[in-house]
């Protein structure tokens, strides 16, 4: 198995010669994405610019390729490593291609002279991030947004080993959270990067790493794959929630259901039900969900926010739960049939849809 490209050998950070985390032992390899996630005010960005030399140490090491980090000059280190942080720089006068070149400046003689070469891997740069429009824009005139793409791209033409990364996809939209990490993927994939990053969003943290580190309190609470961390009751724990749910299978939250004696009863499955669970949670009324497999898509959602399920452990006939389904069913005021056409193993479900009350 290939070595750590950067590994800490239980460092301290905090602030003023105080540690704040103690005993942090984490690595990553090159080919390897590494996402801390934790609470607000957790520490992560704390680590992050430990790492990278902006914060002293309290103590410890951090060994990059092999060597004692703060045997490095910054020239050193910046050949190695690029940084985007959520610190807002304000550059004056300068335009965002003026922003990524300095990304060229380790290369660059004394007077930080670009060639033709520095130029060519400045716009490719540019390029990869979609902000080549932006290249004569002052950079104090553009949104945060874009501010992130052009600092991303100032990181890229460092041509780094390892890229570190605090909250990069803060101030994105959707469509460029996505491109964003589409692009650190292929860069992983394709160059052999080590990438560390802190992201907010669980969904996206679950499925862009290769291993998460969970950061509490004064230590590292877990480290592991997305599979070992990722799971509902240990991210409930993890940032103390207490009003609604985690949902590990879809990586997304769900508020907290509607309590009191189900007026609406909800037959889904594969998904359709889902849009209607959430539409009728908004609304404030209670309601009921079945018959389900728990193999089923509709599953994690209904048990999140049904006021009652009726449910049937995977594989089993859905015909077990469909007594305990008619007796609920009974005392509705609405039934919505969600499902179109019923396959022979879901002949419980379609009965449920024949005796209904006021079915749409």
């Amino acid at each position: 198995m290939e070595q750590s490209y950067l590994r800490t050998e239980k460092i301290s950070v905090g602030y003023r010669g105080e540690a704040l985390i103690r005993d942090i032992s984490l690595s990553v390899r090159r080919g390897e994405i590494l996402t801390l996630i934790g609470p607000n005010g957790a520490g992560k960005s704390t680590i992050l610019k430990s790492l990278i030399r902006q914060l002293k140490l309290v103590a410890g090491t951090v060994v990059l390729d092999g060597k004692n980090m703060d045997t490095l000059s910054e020239r050193e280190l910046s050949t190695h490593l690029s940084v985007l942080m959520t610190d807002r720089i304000r550059p004056e006068l300068m335009t965002c291609e003026d922003v990524v070149s300095t990304g060229r400046y380790p290369y660059t003689g004394r007077l930080g002279i670009l060639s033709d070469q520095d130029k060519a891997v400045v716009r490719s740069a540019m390029e990869r991030v979609h902000a080549l429009e932006l290249r004569d824009r002052d950079f104090l005139e553009i949104s945060d947004g874009q501010r992130q793409r052009v600092l991303l791209a100032r990181a890229i033409c460092q041509e780094p080993d390892i890229i570190v990364l605090d909250e990069p996809t803060s101030f994105l939209d959707i469509r460029h959270k996505l491109e964003l990490l589409t692009l650190l993927k292929e860069m992983v994939r394709q160059e052999n990067l080590a990438v560390i990053l802190s992201l907010h969003e669980l969904d996206l943290a679950q499925r862009i790493s290769d291993r998460v580190v969970c950061v509490k309190g004064d230590s590292i609470a877990l480290s592991g794959t997305p599979e070992e961390v990722f799971r509902d009751d240990y991210i409930r724990q993890l940032y103390g929630i207490t009003d609604g749910s985690y949902e590990s299978a879809y990586g997304t939250v769900e508020l907290e259901p509607c309590r009191g004696e189900p007026q609406v009863f909800v037959i889904g499955g594969g998904g359709k039900g889902i849009p209607v669970y959430r539409e009728l949670q908004r609304r404030g009324i209670p309601f009921a969900a079945g018959i389900l497999p728990e193999n089923d898509l509709d599953y994690p959602v209904a048990r999140a926010l049904a006021s009652r399920l009726i449910s049937v452990p995977a594989y089993h006939p859905l015909e077990e739960g469909l007594e305990e389904a008619r007796a609920v069913l009974s005392v509705c005021a609405e039934l919505r049939c969600c499902v179109e056409d019923f396959a022979p193993l879901n002949e419980a479900n379609r009965l449920l849809r024949d005796m209904g009350p006021g079915k749409r």
